[in-house]
C-alpha cells in the first residue's frame, strides 16, 4: 500500500526520458530554481551523509553552466544510480523491464520513500526533482509517491538511435542478449533479423521499445500529473518551454531563476544531426519502422 507523500508539503517531480533525449539539459536548468532540491553527482560517487546535500542548491546555482557539462570534471544534479543502489536497491539502476507499482514491496517502499523524503527535508526544499532515463519507472514511483509528477522529455527516435551509436558505453553492439533491456519482443526481433541485424535498426527498435513502455506508464497517470515535452521544442524555443515546465511544477519564473536560465546556451544544431550522420537508406528504414510512434509526437 502506497504511503502518503512523506515530504509533508514537498512536491516530487521526476524528469524522465529514454536517454540521449535532452533530459539532462531540462533537469539542469530546472535545478537552477531556488525552490528545487536534487541529488548531486558527489552524493552519487561518495558515501556522504544525507545532510551534506543541504548545500546542493546554493553551490550549484553559483556555478556557470560550463562547470556542469558532461565529459569533464563537473558538479551537477545526478540520476544517482550508485547511491540508489547502495541505499535502496540495484533494481532502480538497471532493471531489464519497466518497473511498476507491483514491484513496490513494503521493504522497497520504505527505502525508496526515505531516500527522497530525507533528502528533501535536509535541503529544506518545496520541490524535489530527480531524473531517470531508460525505462520510465513511473508506475513504481507512483506506488510510493501517489502524487508524484512527471516531465517526459521525448526526442525524435532517429536522433536518439544515432546518438546511442556514437556512445562507447552503448551495449547494443553486443546484441540484445547482452544489454540491460531484456529480450526483444518477437515482432521487434523479427524486424532486426530482417534488417540483417543492423545496429542502426537496433538503436531504433530500442527507442520504440522504451517509448511504447512510456505510453503504457502514462496511461496509468492522471493527465494533470504528466507533461510530455519535445527536446526539439526546448532547443528551438527554450523560454516558453521552460515557462510551461515551471508552471507544471508549480514554480514561479523569478529573478533568481532568470539569472540561472541565462547561464545556459541552447542550440538546435544537433536536432537533425542524424540526417548528416546516417546513410539515407538507414534513415528511410528507421522512418518506416518508427513511423507510428514518430507521427504520434509530430515528427515528420
Amino acid at each position: 500500500m502506497a504511503t502518503p507523500d512523506a515530504g509533508e508539503g514537498t512536491r516530487f517531480v521526476f524528469v524522465l526520458g529514454t536517454g540521449r533525449c535532452g533530459s539532462t539539459l531540462v533537469e539542469e536548468v530546472l535545478c537552477r530554481h531556488a525552490a528545487v532540491g536534487f541529488v548531486s553527482n558527489l552524493e552519487d560517487r561518495f558515501k556522504l551523509p544525507v545532510t551534506a546535500g543541504r548545500w546542493n542548491g546554493s553551490l550549484y546555482r553559483r556555478l556557470p553552466a560550463a562547470v556542469t557539462q558532461k565529459s569533464r570534471v563537473r558538479y551537477a544534479p545526478s540520476e544517482g544510480y550508485r547511491v540508489l543502489s547502495r541505499e535502496v536497491s540495484p533494481l532502480l539502476a538497471s532493471p531489464m523491464r519497466d518497473l511498476t507499482a507491483a514491484d513496490v514491496t513494503p521493504w522497497l517502499e520504505r527505502r525508496f520513500g526515505a531516500f527522497f523524503t530525507e533528502r528533501a527535508h535536509a535541503q529544506g526544499t518545496d520541490t524535489f526533482l530527480h531524473k531517470f532515463t531508460g525505462w520510465s519507472r513511473a508506475g513504481f514511483i507512483r506506488g510510493v509517491f501517489p502524487s508524484a509528477r512527471f516531465i517526459h522529455v521525448v526526442r525524435d527516435g532517429r536522433a536518439v538511435a544515432n546518438s546511442w551509436l556514437q556512445m562507447p558505453w552503448w551495449l547494443g553492439f553486443e546484441g540484445p542478449d547482452h544489454w540491460q533491456w531484456g529480450p526483444l519482443p518477437a515482432d521487434l526481433a523479427a524486424e532486426w533479423d530482417t534488417s540483417g541485424r543492423s545496429f542502426v535498426v537496433l538503436g531504433g527498435l530500442l527507442w520504440k521499445l522504451l517509448i511504447e513502455a512510456f505510453d503504457s506508464a502514462r496511461a496509468a497517470v492522471p493527465s494533470a500529473d504528466w507533461l510530455e515535452i519535445r527536446y526539439e521544442d526546448v532547443a528551438a524555443n527554450p523560454r516558453p518551454a521552460f515557462a510551461k515546465m515551471l508552471e507544471f511544477c508549480g514554480l514561479p519564473w523569478d529573478a533568481e531563476f532568470e539569472r540561472g536560465f541565462e547561464r545556459h546556451t541552447f542550440t538546435a544544431s544537433r536536432s537533425d544531426a542524424f540526417r548528416r550522420d546516417l546513410a539515407p537508406a538507414d534513415i528511410d528504414r528507421l522512418s518506416r519502422i518508427l513511423a507510428s510512434d514518430l507521427a504520434a509526437r509530430g515528427y515528420a
